[in-house]
């Protein structure tokens, strides 16, 4: 039985491993059909634009692509919440551009290195303060909920 993510909805059946393989190009190519037009734009009044959109998923990625090591490496792990919305008040000045090379720089990595270590680990436990206990295998489904989610909103403000 797979975990329960907040983001386990845009998963759905698809096998976690297999959607983080894909969706750092799908998601190039969603933003990159709008650039630059549409990387201010919003899909909803008072969200975020395509550039903050794109900013929050590499800042999720190399988050949850340290907490995922960080488990599978340290013994007793206990993972440090972050707040998206103070990391992104510091991330003023970087390009739609340079945050999407980011993500898909750090989400392909974390592809790679999440299809081979977590073989036999997936299970392995940490805690999380808002989350409690959970595994690597919640952040590898939780990550690429995550990825999907995002990429529906891209794929609108882009008109796809």
């Amino acid at each position: 039985m797979p975990p329960t993510t907040p983001n386990s909805a845009e998963l759905g059946e698809r096998d976690p491993i297999e959607a983080l393989g894909e969706t750092p190009g799908a998601l190039r190519r969603s933003s990159e059909a709008g650039r630059p037009r549409n990387w201010s734009g919003r899909n909803a009044p008072g969200k975020w634009s395509a550039r903050r959109i794109l900013t929050h998923l590499a800042h999720t990625d190399m988050a949850l692509g340290v907490r995922a090591r960080m488990a599978l490496t340290t013994r007793d792990y206990v993972a440090q919440p972050f707040d998206q919305d103070a990391w992104m008040l510091h991330e003023q000045s970087a390009s739609a551009a340079v945050a999407l090379n980011a993500f898909v720089a750090v989400a392909s990595m974390n592809a790679s290195f999440l299809r081979d270590a977590v073989r036999g680990r997936s299970l392995t436990t940490f805690a999380h303060s808002e989350y409690g206990t959970i595994t690597v295998d919640w952040v590898v489904h939780q990550l690429a909920g995550h990825q999907l989610h995002h990429l529906a909103h891209l794929r609108q403000i882009a008109g796809l």
